[in-house]
């Protein structure tokens, strides 16, 4: 069975959406800080935060590495699993976990800004999880890879 372009776009959709609701989240997390500033920070001390904070980068400078692993051993599993789920099921799985790891470096600047670091904290952290959205989002290659393996397998 031959998957036209137009197909192949069209089963992508949902990934594209979720990818998209990823980022409106984003987008929802810095207006909340923008409209309750004062109000949802603890103001927690200095030393305190800066030591979290530094925490923090590390852990989102190490997801990038490891989110780029995990996408590519659940690619080679959509690949070669054997079952009833359809490719486009099983890519979606792999969009799903992709964009919630994205989406976690974001939280990171939340909760620093609810501990009270400043908007440069947030906006950094906004700032990579949307880069990771961006890197690891939903790709055509990767979707025809994965619908002719199905077809290979028989």
């Amino acid at each position: 069975m031959v998957t036209t372009e137009q197909q192949l776009q069209a089963d992508l959709l949902l990934a594209g959406i979720i990818r998209a609701i990823g980022l409106m989240s984003l987008l929802a997390m810095v207006a909340v800080c923008h409209i309750y500033a004062q109000q949802i920070q603890l103001g927690i001390d200095e030393s305190t935060r800066i030591w979290i904070r530094s925490i923090l980068y590390g852990v989102a400078i190490v997801t990038f590495p490891v989110m780029k692993f995990i996408r590519h051993v659940l690619l080679r599993l959509n690949q070669t699993m054997k079952g009833d789920l359809a490719p486009k099921v099983r890519y979606l799985l792999t969009i799903i976990v992709s964009m919630s790891v994205a989406e976690s470096i974001g939280l990171y600047g939340f909760i620093m800004y609810i501990l009270g670091d400043s908007f440069n904290t947030l906006y950094i952290f906004v700032a990579l999880s949307a880069l990771a959205m961006f890197l690891y989002r939903p790709q055509i290659e990767e979707y025809k890879m994965v619908v002719a393996s199905q077809y290979m397998r028989g």
